[in-house]
């Protein structure tokens, strides 16, 4: 429910009230006093989805842009009208009105010491659940990350055309990044420094690190769908926390994944990280803009927003560039992964390792190196020894796809004992 309060001009005041008596809304008029140019002030409560529908037929009627407009938050109203309005709007969406969603993502973004010692938090928790191999931890970094305020208001800032918020958001986002992965850095070195990291620990083979060591199709899917959905949100009256946290999932690990392996010198997981860290947080912005684009807000000088000069084109040239390569890269990596299974499978079916059998066919692609690590998990039940295996795997895997990667042959063994007949049952006895 909204309680809405407008100053009308005295020229405007017949086709404004004109407006709310055709909405049925009921509405109360008190003589403004104190205003230099005098004015009407009318009051009338609203269900929330009414309010831009209603707002948007007083401008135009002639109410201006920039008149006085207090629009707050009612409990509840009992007028004549009041049922009947709610059962016009309660199956439509009606999205914030502008300056609601102005309002509503300003309300979300925090002071600058706050909101450094929040990355700074949320960075160092990654960082251990990381380290730990925990995803629980990781989860509950992702909870206090504040970073879902600068990309709504970077968005928002977008759409209306107010460039010093979308300057003041963008400055944020990149400020609380870095931050995010000083402090991932700082910790990490001193768990290391301290020996309280895991002793003989291998970065790369961290199972929450691996999958984020370079943008794929699915995670730039994850990206989109993220900042879509915290766009959906923030113009709905419904809170944004825990679509927050869908941000920082896509985010704050990857920043502290490139913390972690500077630390212990991975430069190419590194690498890896901050490029998945540079294409997601651009996927979610164009995914926030795009959505409220398609919402219906705009400029409220009703000129071109933002996205539509020239800075706006190069932009979207950069994100479709961006988007294309990964679908490229990943087009390619799945190509090599059905080929490189294939020929695992080729090399088996020969008599000299009938006794093997494919538990996994595993491939790591690192993007920076452009080097792919091919891992085959393999069952025996025998403790022979195949010593020109993984060279076989390799020049079947360089004969199909024209790549010579590393392979590396696991193996699983197994005890069989097979079932054997004659063994009198129980309760029984021999002669």
């Amino acid at each position: 429910m909204r309680l809405i309060h407008v100053l009308v001009p005295e020229e405007r005041e017949e086709d404004v009230l004109g407006v709310l008596d055709e909405r049925d809304v009921d509405y109360v008029v008190i003589t403004a006093s104190g205003v230099a140019d005098g004015g009407t002030l009318v009051e009338f409560p609203l269900p929330t989805d009414a309010v831009s529908d209603v707002l948007g037929r007083l401008h135009e009627a002639g109410l201006d842009e920039e008149s006085y407009i207090v629009v707050g938050t009612a409990e509840t109203a009992e007028t004549s009208t009041m049922e009947l309005l709610e059962n016009r709007y309660a199956s439509d969406f009606s999205p914030l009105a502008t300056d609601e969603l102005r309002s509503k993502s300003r309300d979300m973004s925090r002071d600058p010491y706050s909101f450094v010692w929040m990355i700074i938090l949320s960075a160092v928790i990654a960082a251990g659940g990381l380290l730990i191999d925990s995803p629980a931890v990781v989860v509950g970094s992702m909870v206090i990350a504040p970073l879902v305020g600068p990309i709504l208001t970077t968005g928002v800032g977008v759409v209306t055309g107010d460039r010093k918020m979308v300057a003041d958001s963008v400055g944020f986002q990149v400020g609380g990044l870095v931050v995010a992965v000083v402090a991932a850095t700082l910790f990490s070195f001193f768990l290391r420094l301290t020996g309280f990291a895991p002793v003989g620990l291998d970065v790369s083979s961290l199972e929450l690190v691996t999958v984020r060591l370079a943008p794929t199709l699915i995670t730039v899917a994850i990206g989109l769908a993220a900042g879509s959905a915290a766009a959906f949100a923030l113009t709905t009256e419904g809170p944004t926390a825990l679509v927050g946290v869908m941000i920082a999932a896509a985010l704050l690990p990857g920043a502290a994944t490139v913390g972690i392996a500077l630390v212990w010198g991975a430069l190419v997981v590194a690498l890896g990280a901050a490029l998945l860290l540079a294409v997601t947080v651009l996927v979610i912005n164009a995914a926030v803009i795009v959505t409220l684009q398609y919402l219906g807000y705009r400029s409220d000088g009703g000129g071109s927003s933002v996205p539509s000069s020239g800075t706006g084109i190069i932009g979207l040239v950069v994100l479709v560039v961006v988007v294309g390569g990964v679908l490229f890269g990943t087009y390619h990596q799945l190509s090599f992964e059905r080929e490189t299974t294939s020929a695992v499978e080729d090399v088996l079916s020969r008599p000299a390792y009938g006794g093997l059998d494919v538990v996994a066919v595993r491939t790591e692609y690192d993007a920076p190196s452009g080097s792919r690590t091919v891992t085959v998990t393999l069952s025996r039940t025998s403790n022979r020894s195949y010593p020109t295996l993984a060279r076989d795997i390799q020049r079947r895997i360089a004969a199909r796809t024209g790549r010579s990667p590393e392979v590396r042959v696991r193996y699983r063994d197994y005890q069989v004992a097979e079932p054997r007949s004659g063994y009198p049952s129980n309760g029984s006895s021999g002669s």
